[in-house]
């Protein structure tokens, strides 16, 4: 397994190597270049055959061809038994030698004889052009750019986007057409086009050739169209046994290695058919399985008391298997958002749903002990794995009239029926809402590509197989198992895409994926006394997901905030209050489709890593006691006076706590430490600032959005509301309709009407003159806040006058004399980055001499998690 890249057009040996390097997780073992003055070709290797003898570039006898390669071809011994009696000497026992000696005796043709995974670039010096192949399924990816180069047209190519990205030669762009088809139809990969403009991939069994600039493509694969010919064998218990030795052949030829080999375990029919072939294969001490070593390292990943933990079935099949030793991932939903960066930037582009990232887990856990991994990846697309094909297999027996087989097969499947017709039973009768995706998307967004569709084959099965095994479907989940793998410098094997397997199971009758109810069929009929009869008869399809909605419910609040981002509400792709308003309900239980949310999700963390500007936050150190916050002093001059401002850590505030007794806690905790800090402080007045924001959280005023249901008036009203970087105001729907509920529906249209009516008098400020104190303490959520502010929106506090006295008094019952000689009372402020309010004061100063105090907010207003301030004042 390896990277590719290279590119046409002058040498740059800068860019040569910066491709290499930014490609080295795929290949850690080696690099290798090959450079002219026409073309730049370059190999990073992860050795796993031939490990000291299979370095690339590789040449042909007369050095006429060189070709650097991804992948691997399992049947290159056969080839090359074949090349050698043709005359064709090797140097090398690596199956990377095969593509130069076989494209140099066969041309193209040699493409249809490869059985395994590759991705290749191939040069021939005689006619100085480039040929970039890519296997029959696409299980090793290629892509590649233009660019101009002297006024000539040039290609840039790699393994990844990312190094084609980073190149500079290629504009960064997004593909909207294909981000619309992502979020409308949940398609991805199914084409030439990537979600970056203009970088395209090249598709399963295409060639590109490249020569003076043009370039020729065209599909070299004859399987899709030899599957589509199929002979509907009758299946015979004959058939079955070739089937199974076919299988068995398969396997036995992906544990080919000279490094350990492991296999994915998710407690599936598929991923437990590899694991138990290779068990049986070990008992018989067979030569493929010696990469397997004394044991076989499985692995997996489980949920525990989640709806769709697969656990049960891994056990039950490790407790019939001696030869196996488990390993088991424990995937969290607070982890994963930990990681999300650099599982997006690992896939380059968005998933289908967040079930890679289980896959991501396990091949991070895999990577501690072997270096390749198989798994059971293709059999749903090439068997009817999937719920819906069982329609398109009762349509076509309706259109062929073949009736009585319609009706026993519906008899069979009343089960995967019921399971299919209950979530649109659901929604009728309105136990859960369909989330109409349309009404997520923006308007002016759903204009542009109205005239977009997705097609499927929908009476014919093997033909919807073959399109779901080389479009649909089966592309993107080998581009997850591709990224996944190589982001651990892993490969990843995937023994059911075998050609000849392939080919066998297509000719056979539909009776062998579809059978009695049971799809698989005859995979679940070779494999009796291999494996479990609940793993064979299992009816419900899992394998590597995440518990989604467990997930999304437990993060709730992250994900609302991402939805309720500034970024979010100007992208042109959505609809932010119709998302909102949907994940609202979800959080309510009246929907559950949590792929939707996925998809609108996986697109805006997707631009952030990939266009937007990178904001560098620095992390932030945990504050000495008696430091102050990033950015901020502590020191400040007010009318020739002096003033020291402390603020003070705290734990987080909650509805319901006693305010007096918290603040009174961290206040005494920071007056014993004084005297070590600074003796002269001792002498000075000193009073205690507070946020208003935790006396109102305190006190029950702060509200989780999604509690909150904004009427006419307060959509309407809103809108007309000018937000800031430093807070939202009344500038959404929920802080409008808690400033109605506060002070009246009346009181604010009075003074949206005299605000309208000032504004072009440049009289500013009359809005809140007339709404009230109430209504200007009002605030909403921000992204930079901390948990529970983030993602609430909250009142002012009541009677902020009468908390002030109250924390006054009980911070002076707790005061030495000498402490309490210098008190001067306690300041409630609602204090931002931009302007300051004092809500309650029991010390002598005046409001605005606090006020002034405050002007560069000490308290900060992200993550400081710092709402007291204790100020000491000079002589």
């Amino acid at each position: 397994m390896c990277a590719i890249a290279g590119f046409t057009g002058q040498q740059r040996e800068e860019l040569l190597r910066q491709l290499s390097s930014q490609l080295s997780h795929r290949g850690p073992d080696g690099e290798g270049f090959y450079t002219n003055k026409k073309v730049s070709l370059l190999n990073r290797r992860l050795a796993i055959i031939d490990r000291q003898g299979g370095d690339q570039p590789i040449f042909n006898e007369d050095k006429s061809l060189v070709v650097v390669y991804n992948g691997e071809i399992y049947n290159y011994r056969e080839l090359t038994g074949q090349l050698k009696k043709l005359g064709h000497k090797f140097t090398t026992k690596s199956d990377t030698e095969v593509m130069v000696h076989g494209y140099e005796e066969w041309g193209i043709d040699l493409f249809n004889k490869l059985n395994g995974m590759f991705a290749l670039a191939l040069y021939n010096l005689k006619t100085e052009t480039l040929l970039l192949a890519r296997d029959h399924f696409g299980i090793k990816p290629l892509y590649y750019s233009f660019f101009s180069d002297d006024q000539k047209q040039q290609i840039i190519f790699a393994s990844e986007i990312k190094p084609i990205l980073n190149s500079r030669l290629v504009k960064k762009e997004t593909n909207d057409r294909v981000i619309y088809r992502y979020l409308r139809y949940r398609l991805h990969d199914d084409g030439e086009g990537t979600f970056f403009k203009g970088i395209y991939r090249l598709l399963p069994g295409q060639l590109m050739t490249i020569k003076n600039s043009r370039v020729e493509k065209k599909i070299y694969s004859q399987l899709p169209k030899e599957l589509e010919k199929s002979e509907n064998i009758q299946m015979t218990d004959k058939k079955t046994a070739l089937f199974k030795e076919k299988l068995i052949e398969a396997i036995k030829l992906r544990l080919i290695s000279e490094v350990p080999v492991g296999t994915c375990l998710s407690g599936g029919l598929d991923s437990s058919t590899v694991a138990a072939v290779i068990n049986k294969l070990l008992m018989q001490k067979t030569q493929e399985a010696s990469s397997v070593g004394a044991k076989q390292n499985t692995f997996s990943a489980v949920f525990p008391g989640m709806i769709n933990d697969e656990e049960k079935y891994v056990d039950k099949v490790l407790s019939q298997k001696s030869k196996v030793k488990s390993h088991k991932v424990y995937p969290k939903p607070e982890k994963f958002f930990e990681e999300i960066g650099d599982f997006i930037k690992t896939q380059e582009e968005p998933t289908i749903s967040t079930g890679p990232y289980a896959q991501y887990k396990v091949m991070q856990e895999a990577k501690k002990i072997v270096t390749v991994l198989l798994d059971g990846q293709g059999v749903d697309e090439m068997m009817a794995g999937y719920l819906p094909y069982y329609l398109v297999y009762f349509k076509q027996l309706a259109i062929n009239k073949n009736f009585l087989r319609l009706f026993w097969e519906i008899f069979c499947s009343l089960d995967i029926l019921w399971t299919m017709g209950w979530k649109k039973l659901s929604n009728r009768i309105g136990l859960k809402t369909e989330v109409p995706v349309l009404s997520l998307l923006n308007n002016d967004f759903q204009k542009r590509f109205v005239s977009e569709q997705f097609i499927v084959e929908s009476d014919n099965l093997k033909k919807r197989l073959v399109q779901d095994i080389f479009q649909n479907s089966l592309p993107a989940l080998l581009r997850y198992e591709d990224k996944n793998s190589m982001r651990f410098s892993m490969e990843g094997r995937v023994p059911f895409l075998d050609v000849n397997f392939l080919k066998l199971i297509f000719s056979l009758e539909d009776k062998v994926i579809i059978k009695d109810g049971w799809n698989k069929y005859i995979l679940r009929k070779s494999l009796s006394g291999f494996l479990p009869e609940t793993i064979i008869n299992r009816r419900n399809k899992v394998g590597f997901t995440t518990p989604e909605q467990e997930w999304f419910l437990r993060m709730k609040n992250r994900i609302y905030s991402y939805f309720l981002s500034e970024s979010f509400a100007e992208r042109a792709y959505f609809n932010q209050s119709a998302v909102l308003k949907a994940f609202r309900e979800f959080i309510e239980g009246k929907n559950d489709d949590t792929m939707i949310f996925w998809r609108l999700l996986n697109v805006e963390l997707w631009l952030r890593e990939f266009f937007d500007e990178k904001v560098e936050r620095k992390e932030v150190k945990e504050k000495g006691m008696f430091k102050p916050n990033q950015g901020k002093t502590i020191k400040i001059k007010v009318e020739d006076k002096e003033y020291w401002r402390y603020p003070v850590k705290t734990d987080l505030f909650q509805k319901g706590d006693k305010i007096e007794e918290k603040i009174t806690k961290h206040v005494k905790e920071f007056t014993g430490k004084l005297a070590s800090h600074d003796t002269t402080l001792h002498q000075k007045g000193w009073m205690i600032i507070i946020s208003e924001k935790v006396v109102a959280i305190s006190q029950g005023r702060s509200f989780f959005i999604w509690d909150i249901k904004p009427g006419f008036w307060a959509q309407t009203l809103s809108r007309f509301v000018t937000r800031t970087p430093y807070g939202i105001g009344l500038g959404s729907p929920w802080t409008m309709q808690l400033a109605i509920s506060e002070v009246g529906l009346v009181r604010i249209l009075l003074a949206s009407v005299a605000s309208v009516i000032c504004k072009p008098l440049g009289v500013k400020g009359i809005f809140y003159q007339i709404a009230g104190r109430e209504a200007a303490s009002i605030d909403g959520p921000t992204e930079y806040s901390l948990y529970p502010s983030n993602v609430s929106a909250k009142l002012g506090p009541k009677e902020p006058q009468k908390v002030a006295m109250v924390i006054d008094r009980e911070i002076k019952k707790t005061l030495t004399n000498h402490n309490l000689r210098r008190f001067q009372g306690v300041v409630i402020v609602d204090a931002n980055d931009i302007g300051r309010n004092v809500l309650g004061n029991t010390t002598e100063l005046k409001n605005q001499q606090i006020e002034e105090i405050m002007r560069d907010n000490p308290m900060g207003q992200a993550s400081q998690q710092t709402p007291i301030i204790i100020c000491f004042s000079g002589k």
